[in-house]
């Protein structure tokens, strides 16, 4: 048994059992995939994969056993390297951010620019992604740290921590009739087209329960994934937008007017990693520039409890 056998296993199931595919993901052919199945399985003396001909069409249940502790195997074996690492080189590698557009345009920048002022070495990646895709790439190992409002605190797998609090904002056109207004309820605000976030984005969720808690047909004629989107199709006069109240630049969207309001509740953006993955030195250092009150023993104790 070999740790480029338990690789095939876990890259097959990943790939839906396609034997090209996991071939190509792990830069080896597919007679050489094939090969390493048969052998760990004549080693073994089980079958691992249901099969069908030359097809694979699942795991066994031997299989499916094997898979959770593959799992295991690999990521401590990821865990070693990076355990060297942190004693070899403290300040030097690579650090993999999965957020959403909101998060990386409007609240990270200084987060980052601190953070390469620390670690000019460290290679900073930063990947936009929707929050389920998120909570995918931590669980699959494909980023470090991940953070957004909505999916990482429903996985059992990923440990999270709040991050910041924050409440939706109304964005309309500097001489629009809402702009003239007081105060704005759901009445006042369902009487005109909206433009907001695509569902599972940027608290859409609790845009939506608003409106029909109060029992108000809410017009949205128009989602997107960020918040630059919106601003741009409300500046055209085909809506009024409910955005992230961080979203709005006053100098750069000065043709816009926000106007804050409590009508659709607070949210949180929260900050998440893998259980059992252990991040570097400058991981951590990176969640409390982000978070400066943030729990870090914590974390990792929930992450990692043999840590």
């Amino acid at each position: 048994m070999n740790f480029q056998q338990l690789r095939i296993i876990r890259e097959t199931v990943r790939q839906n059992f396609n034997l090209t595919e996991a071939s190509a993901a792990l830069y080896t052919s597919q007679s050489g995939v094939s090969k390493h199945i048969k052998d760990l399985e004549d080693e073994l003396g089980v079958q691992l994969f249901v099969r069908k001909g030359k097809r694979l069409l699942g795991l066994t249940e031997p299989g499916q056993s094997l898979l959770s502790i593959v799992e295991r195997m690999l990521v401590d074996a990821e865990n070693i390297k990076r355990l060297a690492d942190d004693f070899n080189k403290v300040d030097e590698g690579t650090l993999t951010i999965a957020t959403t557009h909101t998060q990386a345009r409007y609240v990270l920048p200084p987060i980052v620019n601190q953070f390469k002022k620390l670690f000019p070495k460290v290679h900073l990646i930063l990947q936009q992604a929707s929050p389920v895709e998120i909570a995918e790439m931590l669980l699959q190992g494909e980023a470090d740290i991940g953070i957004a409002t909505e999916s990482l605190t429903t996985e059992e797998n990923l440990a999270s921590i709040p991050y910041y609090q924050w409440q939706h904002s109304i964005i309309t056109p500097q001489e629009h009739p809402l702009a003239k207004l007081d105060k704005i309820d759901l009445d006042a605000l369902s009487e005109y087209p909206l433009i907001t976030y695509h569902g599972g984005f940027t608290g859409r969720s609790k845009i939506d329960k608003a409106f029909e808690d109060a029992q108000i047909d809410a017009d949205i004629v128009m989602s997107a994934l960020d918040a630059d989107v919106i601003k741009t199709y409300v500046e055209l006069g085909m809506g009024v937008g409910i955005v992230n109240d961080v979203a709005y630049d006053a100098e750069r969207d000065y043709r816009l007017k926000q106007i804050k309001t409590d009508i659709f509740g607070v949210n949180t953006t929260w900050i998440a990693v893998r259980k059992g993955h252990l991040l570097r030195g400058y991981g951590y250092e990176f969640i409390s520039l982000c978070s400066p009150d943030a729990d870090i023993k914590a974390l990792k104790k929930i992450a990692y409890p043999d840590e």
